[in-house]
């Protein structure tokens, strides 16, 4: 491992020991191999003057909620050093009591809550103190012997601590461990099955410390064991069984989640592995990622039976091991899996967000790496059963579930729009993104490509009139996202302004494959992955001439209402796999793409009218935008329209000949 110090950078906070502590936190948060997504802590001790101009020893630890690799002065909270000391010293405290005496110790009310590792920090005698999960170290010690392997590595260099729950047990077994010690004579401490502490007055010297720990327990990993990647081809996934699970853990998590899919070579080799049943399932790498990733991951077996629901089976097992290990105290929390092993096809990883999934992924491929390691010296072993219990259900992680915020409408859910690049599909597309979804936008123009520049949104360019492109943006929805829930089929064309007996045959056969034809294709690629989304709603634009046509538009009319009839037969036929459709006739809404100033004149001197006096023709008088129709769009893919299939609803201002 590779250290990161640079001297020039480090110089800018030479005067400041609090700005040269977050810089080298976020050395360390930099490094996914050290901690990962909030994981790790670290402090410095100074000397401050209190109101009353006294000196003051304090301790500035990483605050809760702040991550080592963006963390910046404001993300560590001040807490009188003698209070912390002395909590050290108590027979018994509770973790919650830890938290308040924490929190009443500091010298700043609006700074972050101190890390529950401050007690521990605060006894180490020395200005700086870093505390990583390490890949490396933490993968030694979950194996037979791990204690010996460490030993072996760092001599008497390192002190050693046996497993103890995090908080207050923890910095009170060190605290009665270090009591006739000379700190000066270790480089670190190793806890194990959890991680790595360095400590010195000089930040540059704790740092390399621990690069240097972390250097040589790499350095024996490699010397051990080889970690074969798999170069076989990928095997094609299915994407149905994909759809299936996600609705699966959904209905077990009680809320839509995305399923991220990693098929990279070395997720095919783990699960390609004819041990990965029993090694998969032994536990995580750290206590510290259950929180995220729960005991155990799913196992995916599609040789045995792909119409099985092995989410039944997961959430029977993770009950049974809830009531082996409850003291009648806790409430069972929800027995979802957050990460699958999908036997010889690779990892999937479940998240109410895309956040969460990312970081889930993140976890398990850091994890399948540590267990090829481990059983190749001699097995992985990670904690017992009743310690990793204990971690999942601590009163302190709780407390965090318990602040969660409310998420919003459609987190979770995935949607595709088509004509997404201007206009209704526009529009829909930023409505479902505020609205918490993950959006697939397809346009035909080029420009739909980093139109979003957001991870929320799939921008993807194709024609709706060719097969080959529906089925492509389709299949790539559901394998970016996991599966598919809500499908706006919008993308249509205004024919040119011809009357009947004058039609080009080219016009009234460009109406159909836009309008009608496309549309039919879209929902057969759809549908299928529609059957397994989560409250899945189709959403059809058509338009007012449906029920109110107007002359010169035939082609546009006629194309539109068999697209109307094809809605209302489609919600007759889905109806019995919970699929919604609805279908939205707008009218005169003039900011999309169809509306260019030629049809706009030619349509307004149809009716004998100016341009603006055919824009204000509606009872309200009032224009009708395409974020009005996208709200529409909103309301029958969620809650309002939640038992309502087969309606049409204009959104036109109100129109006399529609009334």
């Amino acid at each position: 491992m590779k250290s990161l110090w640079s001297d020039s950078d480090a110089e800018a906070y030479a005067d400041d020991p609090l700005q040269l502590r977050a810089y080298s936190s976020r050395l360390l948060g930099q490094n996914p191999d050290l901690v990962l997504h909030g994981g790790g802590n670290t402090s410095v001790k100074l000397e401050a003057k209190n109101l009353f101009g006294e000196d003051e020893a304090l301790l500035y630890v990483k605050g809760s909620g702040w991550d080592l690799s963006s963390i910046e002065a404001a993300g560590f909270a001040p807490v009188r050093l003698d209070v912390l000391r002395h909590m050290a010293g108590f027979d018994q405290l509770s973790d919650v009591d830890m938290v308040r005496m924490q929190r009443a110790a500091m010298t700043d009310p609006y700074a972050p809550n101190p890390s529950v590792e401050a007690v521990l920090h605060a006894i180490i005698p020395f200005r700086y103190v870093d505390h990583t999960h390490a890949d490396a170290v933490v993968t030694i010690t979950n194996t037979p012997g791990g204690e010996d392997r460490i030993k072996q590595i760092y001599g008497d260099s390192l002190l050693l601590i046996p497993y103890v729950m995090p908080g207050f047990l923890l910095a009170k077994k060190v605290h009665e461990m270090s009591k006739d010690i000379d700190w000066s004579q270790y480089q670190g401490m190793v806890l194990n099955n959890h991680g790595v502490f360095t400590f010195d007055d000089d930040a540059r010297r704790s740092y390399e410390k621990m690069i240097d720990i972390v250097t040589r327990a790499e350095a024996y990993i490699d010397a051990n064991t080889v970690l074969e990647i798999n170069s076989a081809s990928q095997n094609e996934i299915d994407l149905v069984t994909l759809a299936r699970t996600r609705q699966q853990v959904a209905t077990a998590r009680g809320g839509a989640v995305y399923a991220s899919i990693d098929t990279s070579a070395e997720a095919l080799t783990f699960a390609s592995l004819e041990t990965v049943d029993a090694i998969a399932c032994r536990g995580p790498l750290t206590p510290d990622h259950i929180i995220r990733t729960k005991q155990i991951p799913l196992i995916i077996d599609d040789e045995h039976d792909p119409n099985s629901n092995p989410v039944d089976s997961y959430t029977a097992a993770y009950r049974s091991y809830f009531d082996r290990n409850t003291n009648g105290a806790q409430q069972c929390l929800d027995r979802a899996p957050r990460w699958a092993v999908w036997k010889k096809q690779g990892l999937i990883a479940f998240g109410t967000s895309l956040s969460e999934a990312a970081i889930i992924a993140d976890i398990s491929r850091h994890t399948i790496n540590a267990i090829q390691i481990a059983e190749q010296l001699g097995g992985w072993r990670a904690l017992p059963e009743k310690d990793l219990f204990e971690v999942e259900y601590w009163e302190l992680e709780q407390a965090k579930l318990a602040s969660n915020k409310t998420n919003p409408e459609f987190q979770g859910k995935v949607a595709l729009i088509t004509g997404a690049a201007s206009g209704i599909g526009r529009a829909c597309v930023e409505a479902l993104i505020a609205k918490g979804a993950a959006v697939a936008a397809l346009d035909v123009n080029p420009v739909v490509e980093g139109m979003y520049r957001s991870e929320h949104v799939l921008e993807i360019v194709g024609d709706v009139t060719r097969d080959t492109d529906l089925k492509r943006a389709v299949d790539l929805t559901v394998r970016r996202f996991g599966g598919l829930d809500i499908l706006v089929s919008n993308a249509g064309v205004f024919a040119a302004n011809e009357k009947i007996e004058d039609m080009q045959e080219s016009t009234w056969q460009t109406g159909l494959d836009m309008n009608l034809t496309s549309h039919q294709r879209l929902l057969k690629y759809a549908i299928p992955y529609l059957r397994f989304g989560i409250e899945s709603s189709i959403v059809i634009i058509a338009t007012k001439n449906v029920p109110a046509p107007g002359p010169g538009a035939a082609a546009y009319s006629a194309a539109k209402a068999g697209l109307t009839q094809l809605a209302r037969i489609a919600a007759l036929e889905l109806g019995k796999d919970n699929i919604r459709v609805n279908t939205i006739h707008p009218n005169a809404v003039f900011d999309t793409g169809v509306w260019t100033d030629e049809i706009l004149q030619g349509r307004a001197a149809s009716y004998g009218m100016s341009v603006q006096e055919y824009k204000a023709n509606n009872v309200l008088s009032t224009e009708v935008s395409s974020r009005n129709v996208a709200d529409m769009v909103c309301a029958m893919a969620g809650k309002p329209f939640a038992k309502t299939t087969g309606a049409q609803v204009p959104v036109d201002g109100g129109n006399e000949r529609v009334i």
